[in-house]
């Protein structure tokens, strides 16, 4: 009996969660793209989607969905996003040996526009780090999530991290050596020297943190001693921005490319920057070379006599 599109969309999220371990972000945006393609369907072929009528997807049908979605105000990131979780689940069925239909990998992806990476510039990178290890707690008992804070931020720009990745980090990790070996993108590792400051940031919140009541347990916690989540970490840069006067700019990710832009800046060569950050592609790296040149530019048409 042919199963039902819906129960194998579930066994295949199950398998991204448990073998894949893709994160909870990717699962919901997959499962929700690849949900609305067999409502797309059931509608377009007007019965239940089922692994027959998967079988028989063409080409069109997936055109056709995606017109369906930029009618809607899907942008191309989101067409992007939408066409790759459909080919992992036609992937996921042709590896289980349950159907093999070509027709996603037929359908051209859209080409995506690179966004330059937008760093903080060094003076506003040092008021961050500063302003955040002068915050002050409203009460002794939160004096440990002041320390906490001045601790996330001073390892993102210190270490380059991605959000997810230091809050991946277990209360067996600290202290921190001369090096961090972080578990990244692809489930690569590298390899971070750990710089004096975040040492000394990391150590002076753990010395106020709550105690851990295993091992395994994160390293940074939320207001109410759960495992802290990026939205706080988002709403932490909100109330710096607010109070510095700092563009929209200054995320928590903003961190990670002022890292980046910071020890170019100062003569790093682009392979270890590479390596430093976990890229795959060196030509990922690249794009905080393309950030200076356009800076560079602006600086010589406003200097220039001939600039304007």
């Amino acid at each position: 009996m042919a199963r039902s599109a819906e129960s194998l969309r579930l066994d295949w999220l199950a398998v991204l969660r448990h073998e894949r371990r893709a994160s909870a972000h990717t699962l919901r945006a997959y499962g929700d793209d690849v949900a609305r393609f067999f409502s797309f369907l059931c509608e377009h072929k007007g019965e239940d989607v089922s692994e027959r009528v998967l079988a028989g997807i063409l080409p069109a049908d997936i055109r056709a969905f995606i017109t369906r979605r930029r009618s809607e105000g899907l942008g191309s990131r989101g067409v992007h996003r939408a066409l790759s979780g459909i080919r992992g689940f036609f992937r996921y069925l042709a590896r289980e040996e349950i159907l093999d239909n070509p027709a996603a990998r037929a359908v051209r992806t859209p080409r995506l526009p690179r966004n330059l990476p937008r760093p903080l510039g060094k003076l506003d990178m040092n008021r961050t780090l500063k302003a955040s290890a002068r915050r002050k707690s409203e009460n002794a008992d939160a004096a440990w999530m002041a320390a906490r804070d001045a601790a996330l931020l001073t390892l993102l720009y210190g270490a380059g991290l991605r959000i997810s990745e230091a809050l991946s980090l277990k209360y067996s990790d600290a202290p921190l050596g001369e090096s961090l070996v972080i578990l990244g993108k692809g489930r690569k590792e590298r390899v971070i020297p750990a710089l004096p400051e975040v040492r000394e940031q990391i150590d002076r919140y753990v010395a106020l943190r709550p105690p851990a009541n295993a091992p395994d347990e994160p390293l940074f916690l939320s207001r109410r001693r759960k495992p802290m989540s990026a939205r706080e970490a988002q709403g932490l840069m909100q109330t710096l921005r607010s109070g510095l006067g700092l563009s929209e700019r200054a995320t928590p990710h903003a961190l990670r490319h002022s890292f980046a832009s910071h020890l170019l800046d100062g003569g790093a060569d682009l392979r270890s920057v590479q390596e430093l950050l976990g890229h795959a592609s060196l030509s990922t790296t690249q794009t905080y070379t393309q950030l200076e040149t356009a800076r560079l530019m602006q600086v010589y048409k406003k200097a220039h006599p001939r600039g304007g």
